[in-house]
């Protein structure tokens, strides 16, 4: 989920330490700046499509062929199906090698599904042990096979901060998601599905980077991926892996409610429900995408599914509200209902220590939820460290706190004692 109302950085750090007036001046700033910005992105689905297509890779028999080996061995989550280094594909810092992996993941309901992912290798020598391994789960791309964010030339969050981490000594696992450039349905939105695919690609790329990879890691994602994030963290408190460090969650979809029909006063950006909807189709066989959307709604449903991603969904649904696109009462559709269940957030216990990042001015995922969402994990026993940057939008909650994210990451990459700051909520 990205490229949404992007404010202006500078402005925006400044807005952090100036005094109320000066503050309220800054984030005006900011906003304004980035509502400039965003009137640059493009108007229309065939300006977006052709936007998208100018950033695209092709899709190959590398995310497309089988897995030979299963028809006559066992396959098991995380196991490698194939690896190949890239070579001038991507747009990446000088010294940053790229690899791209298919492998063994499951589905919310733990069937076995073909996932692609890649990997970002520090320039410099491999140090004793390995490069310590960030688990990245990426924001909302789209839903389409295409829309996978190795299959784009910047990597989708290029810019946003995920070249950071490779710059500070860290390299990257990064899950697709299944159904992004592998073939299949890609369960949008549920944090099972996202969580399975985040972990089993650590695993995968391991075995595809002997020796190069360290066994320990960090999961760490942003939206979409903020959900998967601490879904990763849940799941590994069964799985009991010792060299999971722990979870940071960036402006998660962790209230999903929330996020999909949020108050007036929040903003929230109603061209996501399509992708919802698909999802959701996607996890539950007998769902019917038509019961929650209406015919506005459903327009631009098919181009969504096939091969639209971020930018056309945001050209396609632009100036729509939710009555516009969502049925009366589409909450109480059963499977809407079963998918909110699943997706709940800040119940079960999480392993390893979390933190929790969300923005002031977050108009896509709004702040209340996510607080609100901590809250609640703190009086179910989760301690967590929580921090909100005031009058950051979405995006820019990610790029502004990537410095933070790094430190905390290698805080326990080193070992060091984790502080809870739970009472402050």
């Amino acid at each position: 989920m990205r490229k949404f109302l992007s404010a202006s950085v500078a402005a925006l750090a400044l807005a952090s330490v100036l005094p109320h007036t000066a503050q309220a001046q800054a984030q005006a700033q900011a906003q304004a700046q980035a509502q400039a910005q965003a009137d640059d992105l493009p108007k229309t689905v065939p300006e977006a499509l052709a936007h998208e297509a100018a950033l695209a890779l092709p899709i190959t028999p590398f995310y497309t062929a089988p897995d030979t080996t299963a028809q006559t061995g066992s396959v098991w989550p995380g196991k490698l199906v194939r690896a190949e280094k890239a070579t001038q594909d991507y747009t990446v810092p000088a010294g940053t090698s790229v690899w791209r992996i298919v492998y063994h993941s499951l589905d919310a309901q733990r069937h076995d599904v073909l996932t692609s992912a890649f990997i970002l290798l520090p320039a410099g020598p491999t140090p004793t042990g390995g490069w310590p391994v960030v688990a990245w789960a990426h924001g909302t791309s789209g839903v389409a096979q295409s829309c996978a964010p190795s299959l784009m030339k910047d990597l989708y969050y290029g810019d946003e901060g995920l070249f950071d981490f490779p710059k500070a000594g860290l390299a990257v696992v990064a899950t697709d998601y299944h159904g992004q450039g592998t073939p299949g349905a890609h369960q949008y939105m549920n944090k099972l599905a996202q969580g399975y695919d985040v972990i089993y690609a650590v695993a995968a790329a391991q075995a595809a980077l002997p020796g190069i990879l360290s066994q320990k890691w960090v999961a760490d994602g942003h939206s979409q991926g903020g959900m998967a994030a601490w879904s990763v963290g849940e799941m590994e408190q069964q799985l009991q892996n010792p060299n999971y460090l722990g979870t940071v969650s960036v402006s998660g979809t962790v209230d999903m409610l929330d996020f999909i029909a949020p108050k007036p006063e929040e903003g929230g950006a109603p061209f996501y429900f399509p992708m919802v909807a698909f999802g959701t189709k996607a996890r539950f066989a007998d769902f019917d995408e038509h019961s929650v959307l209406t015919k506005a709604g459903y327009a631009y449903y098919p181009l969504l599914a096939t091969k639209g991603c971020w930018f056309t969904g945001h050209a396609a649904y632009a100036g729509k509200t939710s009555a516009d696109i969502m049925q009366p009462n589409w909450t109480k559709a059963p499977a809407i209902q079963a998918l909110l269940k699943e997706d709940s957030v800040g119940q079960l216990p999480v392993k390893g220590p979390l933190m929790v990042l969300t923005g002031g001015g977050d108009v896509s995922v709004p702040p209340g939820g996510v607080k609100a969402t901590a809250r609640k994990a703190c009086k179910n026993g989760i301690k967590l460290f929580f921090h909100l940057y005031p009058g950051l939008d979405h995006d820019p909650t990610m790029t502004n706190s990537t410095p933070d994210q790094i430190e905390w990451i290698k805080d326990r990459f080193a070992g060091k004692p984790f502080t809870s700051n739970c009472g402050t909520l």
